[in-house]
């Protein structure tokens, strides 16, 4: 039996996934899902970009022995080793031996083959490159990636960002205003356009990685880890010491190697399901926040100057993670428009600090004065 999900953005932009296996499109529904719409189609009347995923070891085997036969350049894609050859057609066949994954693309024909040893690595593959293919539609039609959190008024869609430097309160902004009944749009990532004079968002689907502080000051630290501990899977990108700490009850934070935290990782339904949050799917921006914890002081509004720099767009330089491997990503255009209409958008710094009813309250004040 064949199974085919279509994801499709509030603009129409679009990517078909075609599977033998109703596991992976129903990954891929419950992946992106809740921010993009998902829905099954005949995989006999499919038109558009599609992706055929399959677990298919055989298949697995052969194109991982063709790349190998050629001259494969190694690129780190998803923090794993990959090899990469491309033909004089424009084929593009890639492998990753140490997930066992393949893949080939057809940029002619519009169509990509994922196949793999295992379920889940498929299924988490075929996830991110169906939003890679639809990332590109975007970014063709003129979206632009902005590093910020968002929140929407769900009675006209007016949306509200929070720029800021990494580690500056964007995603904690994000999810404290969340709470008070905005919808959640975006934690980290958001695309953004100009249309006319109004700059229109849509939502960028990923997992939503909240760190042990946090969890447990919003009061979620121990339904997620009843949860867990009643056999309930978080995304597969989660650490297993993380894991390992929720089912102990360990709040330590947890640190890599590289100083970066090991967070919970929740899959975008469990926003809504596991943590009562309330999902949009598009908004135009009204006003922008910018947001500073700093830990031991008294939350608080301010006018530090800080405007909308090139920092805060995400692309070729900043993307370390998903090289376009494939070539799913048109050149990339001036941020000079967008940055100068949000320039002109009503504005807000403030400080908060490690006490979330403190910091909601003087949020809300900044939305007062922006919204």
């Amino acid at each position: 039996m064949t199974f085919a999900t279509r994801i499709t953005t509030a603009e129409h932009q679009s990517v078909t996934v075609i599977s033998h296996t109703s596991a992976i499109t129903d990954w891929v529904s419950r992946y992106m899902g809740q921010w993009w719409t998902a829905s099954d189609v005949d995989p006999g009347t499919v038109i558009g970009p599609v992706i055929h995923a399959d677990v298919d070891e055989e298949q697995h085997a052969a194109l991982g022995a063709r790349v190998l036969a050629g001259r494969p350049e190694e690129v780190t894609y998803a923090t794993a080793p990959m090899l990469v050859i491309r033909d004089g057609t424009g084929l593009v066949t890639a492998t990753q031996p140490d997930d066992g994954l393949s893949y080939a693309r057809d940029p002619g024909a519009d169509r990509m083959r994922i196949v793999g040893a295992d379920e889940t690595a498929v299924a988490t593959a075929t996830a991110r490159l169906a939003r890679e293919v639809v990332r590109g539609q975007l970014l063709a039609d003129g979206w632009q990636i902005l590093h910020a959190s968002a929140v929407t008024r769900p009675t006209d869609g007016a949306t509200l960002l929070a720029l800021g430097n990494k580690g500056a309160g964007k995603t904690t902004t994000g999810f404290l205003l969340a709470r008070t009944g905005l919808h959640l749009l975006a934690n980290d990532r958001v695309f953004a356009r100009c249309d006319g004079e109004v700059i229109r968002v849509l939502p960028w689907p990923s997992a939503a990685a909240i760190g042990f502080g946090l969890l447990d000051a919003l009061g979620w630290y121990e339904p997620v880890r009843a949860r867990v501990r009643a056999g309930e899977q978080m995304h597969p990108t989660q650490k297993q010491k993380v894991t390992d700490a929720l089912l102990t009850g360990d709040r330590t934070p947890l640190w890599k190697t590289s100083g970066a935290e090991m967070k919970p990782q929740f899959f975008p339904d469990q926003l809504e399901s596991w943590l009562g949050l309330t999902l949009a799917t598009e908004g135009y921006v009204v006003g922008i926040l910018f947001p500073e914890i700093v830990p031991g002081a008294a939350p608080a509004l301010n006018t530090a100057a800080r405007g909308v720099t090139d920092a805060d767009f995400f692309g070729s330089a900043t993307e370390d993670r998903y090289p376009d491997v494939f070539g799913l990503l048109p050149a990339e255009s001036s941020t000079k428009a967008l940055a100068g209409h949000l320039a002109q958008l009503p504005h807000q710094a403030l400080t908060m600090n490690h006490d979330p009813e403190a910091s909601t309250a003087v949020l809300l004040d900044a939305v007062d004065v922006v919204l």
